[in-house]
């Protein structure tokens, strides 16, 4: 299980640091103003879509099921039941992509109604969403053949996937931005492009693994049934923290103008560790717990839970109170240029320190659904999800007059933490998680090193970004500094803590990192 975390996480580490020059670029050119605001709208569908079928959901239901068909009746049934799947999703998602694109004024109307009252943002929004919509599809078939591979324990190809989709939207809107409307557009083409290119990559890497998948004539088998049946609950379940920044775009929306960037901004720091953790975990627990479970090794899985657990968070809490401690240094470092002014820097940076008081509890969704979907259950987790879903609209609309910008982001985070606890309780009281000795002794520890990483990084910050404005080699400099103080402080004190004994593989970089220190 470590290998497949290592190996996701390195390669969701790539795209994120592609993704990062994505939106340096993209600050600068639109800063946080009209037009950055319709092209994240229009990108908020087929990214919802990305994030839940690419990042673990359409897994929950497509794995367990191919694994199970792979190790029993062989790799000529599996890939015939992938040839199916495959049939059936693209007819209906074809079906849904040519409705949106006749019906997009309607759906942009349900998804941003606060823009209805600027006409112009309006109809650029409708524009934009109808060139990146047809995304959506090649995504989730790029979904399903990168399930072929996980379910084959080959993580490698779709884990490189989006950084295909990262490189492919930087060349586009390099390109192409002088020669269309403004840069959203050249944006918005760069994502239908990088679907092409990610479907093109999977389907390679599928035959290279030995799976030639020829697709039939679309029929809802009994299986076909079956995995639908799965499929819906698994992806609201896995999908609540999609939905629930979703939600915060609705709200965004009817805030003052920008506030949609602002949150944009925010929401892709964040989305550095929770990618790089939270995903690469759930990703390789999967298939992990799905054979421990068929083969009847209950105690093995809850261990396997525990490790996962503890490799989850020894690697989220110091990220969670760095990006509290150093936001606006953070944010000033990657987006201030261009369109993208001081302001704008105070609102993301307050933005996303109230998304990382979260960080834990999104990571931990990413950890705990596999528990659930090992065993066949989706049912459940959609029902907690769709609760975590009310609590987070019903917290926006009640932050949202006196918090402003602040609101969507902090009610996104109150509400996966109670997310978590509750999928806590049902996994404790069903017997499929009891925390064990060394998870009680890891997490204290890990807590107490990564306090004394935040008093470090605090430090720091007002030493190196308290003056007045540097040059622009200077802040780079300065941030680099910060991170490497960070990573060394936090590598001293969690060895003199005892927080990685348990944990060889990071308690071997613990000590490489305080050696260079």
């Amino acid at each position: 299980m470590l290998r497949g975390i290592v190996t996701v996480g390195g390669w969701t580490m790539v795209s994120r640091v592609l993704g990062f020059v994505r939106d340096i670029l993209i600050a600068a050119f639109l800063g946080a103003g009209p037009v950055a605001d319709a092209f994240f709208v229009a990108n908020r569908l087929p990214n919802l879509f990305r994030r839940l079928f690419g990042e673990g959901a359409f897994n929950a239901a497509f794995v367990p099921a191919f694994s199970g068909l792979l190790a029993v009746e062989g790799r000529a049934e599996a890939q015939r039941f992938a040839g199916e799947a495959a049939a059936v999703l693209a007819f209906w998602l074809i079906g849904v992509t040519v409705l949106a694109e006749i019906f997009m004024p309607q759906v942009m109307a349900v998804i941003a109604p606060g823009f209805r009252d600027e006409p112009e943002k309006f109809a650029l929004a409708v524009t934009l969403a109808r060139i990146t919509f047809p995304y959506m599809p090649l995504i989730c078939l790029t979904a399903l053949f990168s399930g072929v591979l996980n379910g084959m324990d080959r993580f490698a190809a779709a884990a490189a996937a989006p950084v295909v989709f990262n490189a492919v939207s930087i060349a586009v809107m390099l390109g192409l931005r002088h020669a269309l409307p403004t840069a959203g557009h050249a944006l918005s083409w760069g994502v239908t492009v990088s679907g092409v290119c990610q479907l093109a990559l999977l389907v390679w890497a599928v035959r290279r693994a030995g799976m030639t998948i020829h697709i039939p004539r679309p029929r809802m088998t009994p299986r076909m049934w079956l995995l639908v049946r799965r499929m819906g609950p698994g992806l609201l379940s896995a999908g609540v923290t999609q939905l629930n920044l979703s939600v915060d775009v609705i709200i965004g929306s009817l805030l003052p103008s920008g506030t949609v960037s602002v949150l944009y901004y925010a929401d892709r720091i964040n989305q550095l560790p929770l990618g790089t953790i939270g995903i690469a975990v759930g990703t390789a627990l999967l298939p992990t717990l799905s054979r421990q479970v068929r083969a009847g090794a209950a105690a093995e899985a809850v261990g396997t839970l525990n490790r996962a657990i503890e490799y989850a968070l020894v690697l989220t809490l110091p990220a969670t109170l760095a990006l509290i401690v150093i936001a606006e240094p953070v944010i000033a470092v990657l987006f201030q240029r261009g369109a993208f002014g001081a302001e704008s820097v105070r609102l993301s940076a307050q933005a996303l320190a109230a998304y990382a008081a979260g960080l834990p509890a999104f990571v931990l969704v990413k950890v705990l659904l596999p528990a659930f979907f090992a065993r066949g259950d989706t049912a459940m987790p959609m029902k907690v999800g769709l609760a975590a879903v009310g609590v987070n609209l019903a917290l926006n609309i009640a932050f949202m007059t006196p918090l402003q910008h602040l609101g969507p982001p902090l009610a996104s985070s109150l509400s996966a933490w109670v997310n978590v606890a509750v999928l806590v309780a049902i996994l404790v009281r069903r017997g499929h998680l009891a925390t064990d000795a060394t998870l009680r002794r890891v997490v204290p520890r890990t807590l107490l090193a990564a306090l004394a990483m935040a008093a470090v990084l605090w430090g720091l910050d007002q030493l190196l970004f308290a003056p007045a404005p540097r040059a622009e080699l200077w802040r780079w400099a300065a941030l680099g500094t910060l991170v490497g103080g960070g990573l060394a402080a936090y590598g001293l004190a969690g060895l003199a803590l005892g927080a990685f004994s348990q944990v060889p593989a990071l308690a071997a970089l613990a000590r490489r990192i305080a050696r260079r220190a």
